[in-house]
């Protein structure tokens, strides 16, 4: 790894905007931005996916890989990515920092405490909790109904024993009430810091976020409880921007981690922002499918940012697709050109919804190194039928060597195609009929069923003002549907919509679909197991 201040130096960031954490990572400042704020913006990239298998099919990796292929070529590139939750760092996937050739590093840090931001929002989050029990136990001056108290806790790991909890159990302890524990990768604090465009927009937010509600039906805020100045402060310097680089170099932005199923999915808008003004190009990312991170880019992030992306990179893999094509997972190594074209379906209709937003497509077949030859041409068979350039790419085993095909393509792709972005809905919509536009024109389904206590608080948020939001889908990610085993392209379902939130300060209604968890659990072998299972002295190597 060169010293973070040389790779700052590369990108034309001079010492005095960064904050060093180590000799490998640093923050960056606020300054920088400001410094820089009549510089042209660079092109905005957006790196997505088809319907994953459970491993995910390397959307990270695919965008570290394409940022060092177009570093290679010459071009000023800077990629702008997500951080990791220790959720499922333990959980069920592993690190998220790429792999093989293509990977941000210091990647244990990332991967761990890195610079401290998501235990700065689980703090700030879990502040905002702990001033409402005690707003309420030293007399409750504003009349907030024990009974409607929506603002729940938040810890960075999967532990579903936290999903419903009873606070408040013992003398002198508080109201016994119920509540839970969300992953804090949903929290809205996450939310609010990633939309966020400078700190006096965070405070702003801050005060929006709706705790619950008072006796009279009315909302009762993190700004009524006097709790924003406490939580900004733990959000000093979490606000700020993470610097760090691939293998090779390239400078790489990392801020902010919601996740796609569950929240929206990007990260944040200030280290999007700073990297435009650094780069020629810049390469980013939204999490699982398309139909979730991709949509919520599109409606949410650049909605509200002001953002125009200027092409989309759509990763598919011959796993994927024979998964989607009925494919049972342990038998996804092996041939199968029956199951992989059936799973076709599902990658046309991510290319069709991607033609929605008005971006033009690249799709990037990430390789792997099991896959058959016969298998790979057919992906780039039906690209090719469909008129949308396709290219492999090699970048676990080659780095910017094995993405150089996909950058040259990427670049032609941007000077003959300009993006021509815009929502796939109007925020004139009713809450009902965004949601209803995402599950039939997006998802391709037949319509919108709605569980009785959904139903009755999409009418109240709307009584409230807030029918302008945009939604956030909160859904499987393994399908189209609300049902994870309705793989492919399925059609003539109904999405059921289980329940509704308000995220006030993030600017969105969060739309909770099927069985969806905002905490979810840990499988029956987690990573930390295996970590254990595997150990060969990996800890004593990091020290």
């Amino acid at each position: 790894m060169r010293p973070i201040y040389e790779v700052a130096a590369g990108a034309g960031i001079d010492e005095e905007h960064l904050e060093l954490y180590g000799r490998y990572k640093a923050k960056l400042n606020p300054s920088l931005l400001h410094e820089r704020k009549d510089r042209p913006d660079g092109r905005l990239v957006l790196v997505t996916a088809v319907n994953p298998t459970p491993a995910g099919e390397g959307k990270t990796l695919t965008t570290i890989g394409l940022a060092q292929a177009l570093c290679a070529l010459g071009t000023n590139t800077v990629a702008a990515l997500r951080e990791p939750s220790l959720g499922p760092c333990f959980g069920m996937k592993g690190g998220a920092t790429g792999g093989g050739r293509a990977q941000i590093v210091p990647a244990e840090d990332i991967n761990l405490h890195f610079t401290g931001d998501l235990h700065a929002i689980s703090s700030a989050h879990n502040l905002l909790s702990a001033l409402t029990d005690n707003h309420i136990y030293h007399g409750n001056a504003l009349e907030l109904d024990p009974k409607r108290i929506v603002w729940k806790r938040a810890v960075d790991m999967n532990d579903r024993g936290l999903r419903s909890i009873v606070t408040g159990l013992g003398a002198g302890n508080g109201l016994p009430q119920e509540s839970g524990f969300l992953i804090t990768s949903a929290s809205e604090v996450m939310a609010v810091l990633c939309l966020s465009e400078d700190a006096a927009d965070l405070k702003e937010r801050l005060g929006r976020m709706i705790v619950g509600y008072n006796t009279a039906g009315e909302a009762v805020t993190a700004a009524d409880l006097n709790a924003v100045e406490g939580m900004a402060i733990l959000l000093k310097d979490a606000i700020k921007p993470n610097l760090v680089q691939t293998l090779d170099g390239t400078p790489v932005i990392v801020h902010g981690g919601p996740f796609a199923n569950i929240a929206h999915g990007c990260s944040s808008v200030i280290g999007t922002k700073t990297a435009l003004k650094l780069g020629d190009v810049v390469v980013t990312e939204a999490g699982f499918g398309a139909e979730l991170g991709a949509e919520k880019f599109f409606d949410i992030k650049c909605r509200q940012a002001g953002l125009a992306p200027d092409a989309a990179v759509l990763v598919v893999t011959a796993k994927a697709l024979k998964y989607n094509g009925g494919a049972p997972v342990k038998e996804l190594g092996a041939e199968n050109p029956e199951a992989l074209t059936a799973g076709l379906g599902n990658l046309r209709r991510h290319l069709r919804n991607l033609k929605m937003f008005g971006v033009p497509v690249l799709v990037a077949v990430n390789h792997f190194a099991a896959d058959r030859e016969s298998e790979i041409a057919l992906i780039l068979d039906a690209c090719r039928e469909l008129g949308v350039p396709a290219e492999l790419s090699d970048v676990w085993a080659d780095g910017a060597a094995g993405g150089e095909a996909l950058a040259r393509t990427l670049l032609r792709l941007l000077d003959e195609q300009p993006g021509a972005y815009a929502p796939l809905y109007d925020a004139a919509l009713p809450l009902r009929g965004k949601i209803e536009t995402i599950a039939t024109r997006l998802y391709g389904g037949e319509g919108v069923s709605y569980a009785p206590g959904a139903s009755k608080a999409l009418a109240e948020f709307e009584r409230l003002g807030f029918g302008h939001l945009p939604v956030c889908m909160a859904k499987t990610p393994y399908s189209f549907s609300d049902r994870p085993s309705l793989l492919g392209a399925p059609e003539g379902f109904t999405v059921g919509v289980s329940r509704v939130s308000l995220s006030a300060g993030a600017g969105f209604v969060v739309v909770e679909t099927g069985s969806t968890m905002t905490m979810p659990g840990l499988p029956k072998v987690p990573a930390a197991e295996r970590m254990q299972l595997e150990a060969d002295g990996t800890i004593e190597g990091l020290m």
